[in-house]
């Protein structure tokens, strides 16, 4: 059988479990199993007949007794060879016998409990005999184990309640028990551990209390339902007067029980009789359903009528029901209707709103025009206002006029004296050339008369001359040829020193780039821990001190970059940040008192340029103004997390409608298909197209910003070191080579210097050797010369004198006539200045005017264009206001539509009509009202018999389907019941054949014979044993009333140890056995005790005898614990 909840019942409540009521009451006082119960149910009269069929047998079943009186020779011959066989198997098993490993006793502490002070045990895991003279106080030791552990008070037979148990004198009294809790099967071994505490504390008052705590102490729970759990889980029975059986109960078994006691005794012990007094209450209460059953049977006839005389006033008024259809489906497309007339409402609304709608972008292309006009007007303004300030005035170019006058005059002054002056020079050349040829002619006749004397000395003269100036030739020629060598070194030494400084220029690029991306990528670094460090200096306190400040507006915003991503930044990041950089550093506020108070902590931390921008919190809608989705613009560029910070970059730089593009020429295209706008483009430029025509391209001012600027409009420092890194690489990778090749330049740029060097000093050295061969030619010449005769010298001094005045005339007029050139051009750009002057002032009143007309129209343009933008900008908001109006009516219309087709779904199916809701009313007033009178006709309306129909009719199938399942249920019930008392009576057969075997396996031990007779019938359990004396003399069994009170004793110890052997509970608790024993059946008896404890497998037995155990062998699974004599003062308890 599984295990069973042993009784829970609390001492404080012993007066109830003695009430009728109480389950465990009739356990205790039951006097028969189910067998007897069903004989006396089957002499009970038979119930009444029954009308109905279905439930015709059910008080006519009675249960039959299924297991008729069996024989128990025949059921023992049977089964007792192969009971036996299993138990002796068993016996025999390996490790049978063992020590429990939970369940068991390890120690337990008395405190003032009923004769002691203090007292403690420590029990061994198999035998335990607690022995000691009358009066020391063994019983206690029972009682203090029954109340431990939850047993009830009066089966210990020493007290009526707990205060009964509280040491003489004392208040309070407490019990501790220590249960083994180890194995497989613990019960919850990690709150526990390997043992369980039990301590149950009263006092004289009434109360009481239980800690259950684990081995170390720990209090795991208060409640009694956690000893409950605990007990059934190790399937300790402490109420079980089979497993603790008192000295009273003892002597009562032993001397005074009868053949039907001990039939109690042995039903009580198994638990069959609890078994029993269950079965026999789901009997009852199958029986009570019968009856109740039989009620409800009866009012089926009255169910069936009142819905027979309900469907027969229902069959009346259904002549009504086509009427009341009729209703309904008016209804319906009634409701259909007001949607149909809600949905035109609806359709028109919409329409209304369309048209409405499509009026705002014509209002919003005149706007856009007007602007457009307006801007173009300004710039016009603008353009001529300037040309007017260039124009000059009247004066201003009559003063221009007359000193270009007075300028020409001096000009033409100049060229008539250069005229007169060349005209003087060439008088005197001309003089000049007759002069010598006059002395030409008289040289020729003066060597014709002294050819024939100094000829030979003068060719001696020229041939010393001719070696003269041919080594004069040849010394300039050198000269010349060292002097090209010089400029072609120099020329090599300057193409490698700009080679040098082109190269070194870039070495120290490269050199700064290192420094760069080195310091970027510290930069980087820092703005992984400081994300803010693009933005300024000290920003996270920046921001904590505007968290901490009031303000007299918003809370500052900023900086704006913080809530700024660009979608690209590889391609657009270098260009908006150098266009958008100083908004992005920019804080903004939306109260202009709180500009001082921000720029002072700006300042406080080092952002002296910091922009601070007075924002309006307007969620504007600046749709209108972005161009066609396929072209990009800077806001459609970035990603921007704050509406407001996206409407302050459009309010300051336009970036709705700002164009981007890769190249110029690309801008340009974007530009010229739009006709008019503004665009940046990522190679650098700024360009503008005005829609009257014109524009301008400027390049953009890229410039460094210095800081960690650069990490703006990045993924920050962790996306943007990588790129720097590889910069790095690439810029480390170049320097060495180039700084190579930079150092062989210098090399050969040293070389070259030591070469021109080495050319000048050999050009120096022929410059001293053409002196002197110079030098040498002239004394040569001198020589010659004072060799001439006087008057040819004299007249060759003359010719020289005039050819060398006529080289310095010649000179002078090759200078003259420059200047002559010059005057001349001079002159001529003059009068072109002054004719145009002229002609300026002779058209400056007209051209002033056209310009004035120009600037006045320009204006009237302006002004024009800045009424219509008033006027559209008002006509756009009136026809947008409109349209907002319209489309609240149309969104109200929605949901009224979408509301009232809810409705109508959820009233009915959709109904096609094209009727008026008024025609629709009408109609079903006409059918209502004679649907009406024909129910004033009859007294009851058509909805109230149907839903008497349906109630009555509800009704009677709801009893029958009750009836039928209640009745197959109770059936089911008392099937499961009958098949229960089966096995109950199987239980009961092996349980006593079990008991007989073990019997006569006890008696054989002091060479009796005997057995067990059981009558289940009279419920009696009857012992006869056969002495040795009978048996010698074949003498007939002896009843047990006819032994030697010592014999009987005996043979009642032996069906104890056979009733142990039918239950499962590991405790055996024993008191006074041997009382009635003489000296030999103790010694048989003690024996046979100590071998069927060792050979029980997990089971401790707990001994209690008043007796010595000097005859008795003690193995090594005996322990006995001696109590000394009655002084009611003991301490702790000797071991032995």
């Amino acid at each position: 059988m599984a295990k069973r909840r042993v009784a829970t019942d609390t001492d404080e409540e012993r007066d109830h479990d003695a009430s009728p009521t109480s389950k465990r009451a009739r356990i205790d006082d039951a006097d028969h199993g189910p067998v007897a119960t069903q004989s006396r149910r089957a002499r009970k009269g038979k119930g009444k007949a029954r009308e109905d069929s279905d439930v015709s047998g059910e008080e006519d079943e009675e249960i039959q007794q299924q297991a008729e009186t069996v024989d128990d020779d025949a059921f023992e011959e049977r089964f007792g060879a192969e009971l036996t066989e299993r138990m002796e198997a068993k016996r025999n098993k390996p490790g049978y016998g063992g020590v429990a490993e939970y369940g068991i006793i390890e120690s337990i502490e008395m405190y003032q409990f009923m004769c002691h002070r203090s007292l403690s045990f420590n029990f061994g895991p198999n035998i335990n005999f607690i022995i000691g003279h009358n009066g020391s106080g063994k019983s206690a030791v029972l009682s203090a184990i029954t109340v431990a552990l939850g047993g009830k008070t009066n089966s210990t037979g020493r007290g009526s309640g707990l205060k009964a148990f509280i040491r003489e004198g004392q208040q309070v009294a407490e019990v501790t028990i220590s249960l083994k809790n180890q194995g497989e099967e613990a019960y919850k071994p990690s709150e526990y551990g390997k043992s369980i505490l039990i301590t149950r504390r009263f006092t004289s008052t009434g109360n009481s209390t239980w800690k259950i705590r684990a081995k170390d102490g720990r209090v795991i729970s208060s409640k009694k339902e956690e000893l409950a759990a605990i007990c059934d889980h190790m399937n300790i029975q402490v109420d079980n007067p089979m497993n603790v059986l008192t000295q009273d109960a003892a002597r009562q078994f032993l001397s005074a029980s009868t053949p039907s006691d001990k039939y109690k005794f042995f039903l009580r012990g198994t638990q069959l009789s609890q078994l029993s007094t269950e079965y026999e209450q789901c009997l009852e209460n199958i029986t009570n359903t019968s009856k109740v059953l039989s009620h409800k049977r009866e009012a089926i006839p009255d169910l069936r009528a009142a819905f027979k005389e309900a469907t027969l006033k229902f069959e009346e008024a259904s002549k009504a029901r086509e009427q009341k259809r009729r209703v309904d489906d008016l209804k319906k497309e009634l409701a259909w209707s007001h949607v149909a007339v809600k949905a035109a409402e609806l359709g028109k609304k919409i329409e209304d709103a369309g048209k409405q709608e499509r009026r705002l972008p014509k209002i919003q292309g005149n706007l856009d025009t007007a602007k457009a006009k307006l801007e173009a007007a300004n710039t016009k303004v603008s353009q001529y206002e300037e040309e007017l300030r260039n124009f000059g005035d009247q004066d201003e170019l009559k003063e221009q006029h007359e000193a270009l006058r007075t300028e020409l005059q001096d000009v033409r002054r100049d060229i008539a004296e250069c005229r007169s002056n060349i005209g003087t020079i060439n008088n005197d050349i001309k003089g000049l050339n007759v002069q010598i040829e006059g002395f030409e002619r008289e040289i020729a006749e003066e060597k014709k008369r002294l050819a024939s004397d100094t000829q030979a000395k003068r060719d001696e003269y020229e041939c010393k001359l001719q070696s003269a100036r041919e080594a004069v030739d040849k010394l300039i020629e050198d000269r010349k040829k060292a002097a090209e060598v010089i400029r072609t070194l120099e020329a090599e030494s300057e193409a490698i020193k700009i080679t040098g400084e082109a190269k070194a220029q870039e070495l120290r690029t490269l050199q700064s780039q290192i420094e760069r991306c080195q310091d970027m990528i510290n930069r980087c670094q820092r703005a992984q821990q400081d994300r803010f460090s693009a933005y300024g200096n000290n920003i996270p306190a920046v921001l904590q001190r505007i968290k901490t400040m009031r303000w007299q507006g918003d809370r500052p915003l900023g900086p704006l970059g913080l809530h700024v991503k660009c979608r690209d930044p590889q391609k657009w990041a270098p260009l908006l940040r150098n266009q958008l950089g100083r908004l992005l550093t920019a804080f903004a506020i939306t109260d202009a008192r709180d500009h001082l108070q921000l720029k002072k902590v700006l300042v406080d931390h080092r952002n002296d340029n910091t922009m601070i921008i007075i924002y309006e919190k307007d969620l504007f809608d600046y749709s209108s103004g972005e161009p066609a989705p396929d072209l990009l613009t800077v806001l459609r560029a970035l990603e921007i997390s704050d509406p407001y910070v996206e409407r302050i970059l459009i309010n300051q730089r336009g970036i709705e409608r700002m164009f981007l593009g890769a190249t110029r020429k690309e801008g340009e295209v974007i530009l010229a298909r739009t006709r008019a706008g503004h665009a940046w483009t990522a190679d650098g430029f700024d360009i503008r197209r005005f829609a009257e025509g014109g524009g301008a391209t400027n390049p953009l001012p890229f410039g460094r910003r210095g800081e960690s600027f650069d990490l703006l409009l990045t993924e920050g420092g962790a996306s943007e070191r990588p790129k720097y890194e590889r910069e790095l690489a690439q810029a480390q990778y170049a320097y060495q080579p180039l700084n190579n090749e930079v150092t062989t330049l210098k090399h050969q740029f040293a070389q070259k210097k030591r070469e021109i060097e080495q050319a000048n000093n050999k050009h120096r050295n022929l410059d001293q050797a053409l002196r002197k061969a110079k030098q040498d030619q002239q004394n040569l010449e001198e020589e010659k010369q004072n060799e001439t005769p006087l008057n040819i010298a004299t007249i060759e001094a003359c010719k020289a004198e005039c050819e060398e005045e006529k080289a310095g005339l010649t000179q002078q007029f090759a200078s003259i006539e420059q200047k002559r050139q010059e005057y001349e051009e001079k002159m001529r750009q003059l009068l072109k200045r002054s004719s145009d002057v002229k002609e300026q002032i002779d058209g400056f009143a007209a051209q002033k005017k056209i310009i004035v007309d120009k600037i006045a129209a320009s204006a009237e343009e302006r002004v024009k264009a800045q009424h219509d933008i008033r006027h559209y900008e008002a006509k756009l908001a009136e026809e947008q206001q409109k349209l907002d109006k319209e489309n609240e009516a149309m969104k109200t219309l929605q949901e009224e539509f979408e509301e009232w087709t809810k409705s109508a779904e959820q009233y009915c199916e959709r109904v096609e009509t094209n009727r008026e809701p008024e025609d629709i009313e009408k109609q079903i007033k006409s059918v209502q009202t004679a649907l009406q009178e024909r129910e004033k006709r009859q007294g009851y309306t058509v909805e109230e018999m149907t839903i008497e129909v349906n109630r009555t009719k509800q009704k009677l199938e709801d009893a029958k389907r009750e009836l039928s399942q209640m009745i197959s249920l109770n059936k089911l019930l008392k099937s499961s019941v009958t098949t229960r008392m089966q096995k109950w009576q199987e239980f009961r057969r092996h349980i006593a054949l079990r008991c007989k075997i073990v019997f006569s396996y006890n008696l054989s031990q002091r060479g009796y014979f005997g057995s067990i007779k059981f009558n289940h019938q009279d419920e009696t359990l009857t012992l006869h044993v056969q002495t040795e004396d009978q048996a010698v003399s074949k003498a007939r069994d002896k009843e047990i009333h006819a032994l030697s009170g010592g014999e009987k004793s005996f043979s009642t110890i032996c069906l104890l140890l056979s009733l142990w052997e039918s239950i499962g509970c590991p405790l055996r608790c024993l008191d006074e056995f041997d009382v009635f024993m003489d000296a030999v059946n103790r010694r048989i008896s003690m024996k046979m005790m100590i071998d069927t404890a060792n050979q029980s497998d997990k089971k401790q037995y707990v001994l209690i005898t008043p007796q010595d155990m000097n005859n008795i062998t003690i193995g090594p699974t005996v322990r006995v614990h001696r109590m000394t004599d009655p002084e009611r003062n003991q301490g702790i308890l000797a071991m032995s």
